[in-house]
């Protein structure tokens, strides 16, 4: 059994449920099928378990350790990554114009979760070269692209995103970090990045910055923002890495999870002049920005998911096989002990479990899915709503996950009683590891904010509005299946619900007291969105069985008993929580600060 996938779980999502076999009709994807995609699931999956599982405990043990201005790390960090290089990962998503291997994005996204299960720290390095790269690739000059990206998709150089500084955190519009331009071309960065995953290490040539700053004379606030690539060496003629471009590792930040993984404290322009490259046109950073982080919140929630099902297979597989307790009818102390799965508690915690991990990761590769289907659409109208619809779900994609498929581990660590709380299995450091994601691209009131400020507000529920829709008709054609009509009234009731708070908080024109309510409304929505994806697997199982012709198949059997446990014992939350958001409550608005203490 594996412990970082559950093989036939995706087979049903990539090829029942989301039928990306249709992807491989257009020219751009034709050099996959069913076949090829599958051989590459392989292909991860060999590798992960090979290299980067059996470093998870080693790395997150021995963490990285700053001495004499040098991070010190295991050496498994770059020997799993150089299989990652060698097998083509880093090159898996792009196009065949520049080095990559085109794949679709949904399959990118598969494959990486199985590295990301096996070992989330490790995979960080990769996960943000590839999103680097991607940003280069949708905005940087063609001499850029021509000069930095071939190695990043070799995996030889690796990227980073530095965005935060020590005094501003989350909010942009205050950072300070100058580019000043030179005469040659290129720009003089001078200040400080904070919370830099990946950016300082000896397994890759070259690490790429990708850095915001502030060019002198430039608009106040967010607006006034560039986007620069901060090669951590500078490049010879010839294109190789050698000469130091004066960043300086200040110091490294210890988390509790993903501990392999470097967070540094860089000075730029500290001890000499450090060069960058305009990417793009000047304060247009954060708008360019924005392409990686969306793209990173995605991958965090998808990462997310992946930590919970790492603990969901070892708390069912432990489940199953120790015993303790006899059943409660069972008086005689003298009878055998039966198998804790055999105990009702532990079946709820393991269908918790499930009902997160599955729904959530269902999400994910739909979202996937999206990209894809945005990158060979041919009209343009269903091109504006395909991004609209992506733009809409990637708060929750990013949230919901980091919030509820923590929880997920939580209950993992659970059923293992005393023994998930102890270093004997990986539960704690899954729990750990995953309890970053909830602050990684962004906090769960900022994708509050973005969701229903930007995403719900922007157009005035336009795009809301016809998702409703969407998710109604799904709900309709479960209303025609026996054993789903019940499932698919409750789901009603929530859309409904669902409506008339958006047409609510919409309404209210004070933007304060809407946005008071912004993350109690993303979490319910996030429900919302879930259950609509466990109806929408309900009816493949659905119609699965009937296509067998009534035979028995546990598989789809297991999907509609979790549906039915996510509908009846999930989804009510969300009406309760959108009924406190529609009546404006002001209750958390309204708290003096005073009341937290005079300090």
């Amino acid at each position: 059994m594996s412990m970082i996938v559950d093989r036939r779980e995706l087979d049903f999502i990539l090829f029942e449920l989301l039928d990306i076999e249709r992807l491989c009709r257009h020219p751009r994807y034709a050099a996959y099928d069913a076949g090829a995609m599958r051989q590459m699931l392989d292909t991860a999956q060999g590798i992960a378990e090979e290299h980067f599982l059996p470093a998870a405990a080693e790395v997150d043990a021995d963490e990285p350790r700053f001495v004499d201005g040098e991070v010190l790390m295991p050496a498994a960090t770059g020997t799993a990554l150089r299989a990652y290089a060698q097998a083509g990962f880093f090159a898996l998503p792009f196009t065949e114009d520049i080095g990559g291997l085109q794949a679709p994005w949904v399959l990118h996204t598969a494959a990486s979760g199985m590295f990301v299960c096996a070992n989330t720290a490790v995979t960080n390095y990769a996960f943000l070269t590839i999103a680097a790269a991607n940003l280069l690739n949708a905005f940087g000059s063609e001499e850029l692209k021509a000069r930095f990206l071939p190695p990043m998709l070799e995996g030889r150089w690796f990227g980073t995103m530095c965005l935060s500084e020590p005094q501003a955190g989350s909010s942009l519009a205050d950072i300070r970090t100058i580019a000043t331009p030179g005469d040659d071309g290129l720009y003089r960065i001078r200040g400080s990045k904070m919370w830099i995953s990946g950016g300082e290490h000896d397994i890759s040539d070259n690490i790429l910055h990708m850095v915001l700053a502030r060019i002198p004379g430039g608009p106040a606030g967010s607006k006034g923002i560039s986007l620069f690539l901060v090669p951590k060496r500078r490049l010879e003629e010839d294109g190789s890495a050698c000469r130091t471009n004066n960043i300086a590792l200040a110091g490294l930040n210890h988390k509790m999870g993903q501990r392999g993984t470097t967070n540094c404290l860089l000075n730029f322009g500290e001890s000499g002049e450090t060069l960058g490259y305009l990417i793009g046109e000047p304060h247009r950073g954060l708008e360019y920005m924005f392409h990686m982080m969306n793209e990173a919140r995605i991958g965090v929630g998808h990462a997310s998911v992946m930590a919970a099902l790492g603990g969901y297979l070892y708390a069912s597989d432990y489940a199953r096989t120790r015993a303790q307790g006899r059943p409660i009818d069972q008086k005689d102390p003298l009878a055998p002990q039966v198998p804790i799965i055999e105990h009702a508690d532990i079946r709820r915690m393991l269908m918790a479990q499930k009902a997160a991990v599955e729904g959530a990761q269902a999400l994910c590769l739909y979202a996937a899915t999206l990209v894809d289907e945005l990158a060979i659409v041919d009209d343009a109208e269903e091109a504006v709503w395909l991004r609209a619809l992506l733009g809409l779900l990637t708060p929750i994609v990013k949230s919901w996950p980091s919030e509820h498929c923590l929880e997920a581990n939580k209950w993992a660590m659970q059923v293992l009683g005393g023994y998930g709380y102890t270093r004997d299995y990986p539960l704690e450091r899954l729990y750990r590891d995953n309890r970053l994601n909830h602050i990684h691209e962004g906090t769960f009131g900022i994708q509050g904010i973005d969701l229903l400020g930007r995403k719900v507000g922007g157009d005035k529920g336009r795009t809301m509005r016809r998702f409703i829709a969407l998710m109604r008709e799904t709900g309709a054609a479960a209303s025609r299946i026996e054993h789903l009509s019940e499932d698919a009234a409750r789901m009603a009731e929530c859309l409904d619900a669902l409506s008339e708070t958006t047409d609510a908080l919409l309404g209210c024109g004070d933007p304060a007291v809407r946005l008071a309510n912004a993350t109690v409304y993303l979490d319910a929505f996030g429900h919302v969105v879930i259950g609509w994806m466990w109806v929408r697997q309900a009816i493949a199982a659905a119609n699965a069985l009937r296509i067998g012709a009534g035979a028995e198949d546990p598989f789809y059997e297991a999907k509609l008993a979790t549906c039915q446990y996510f509908i009846r014992y999930e989804l009510p939350l969300a009406v309760t929580r959108l009924k406190l958001c529609a009546a404006l409550d002001t209750t958390c608005l309204d708290a003096p600060p005073a009341m937290f203490g005079s300090g």
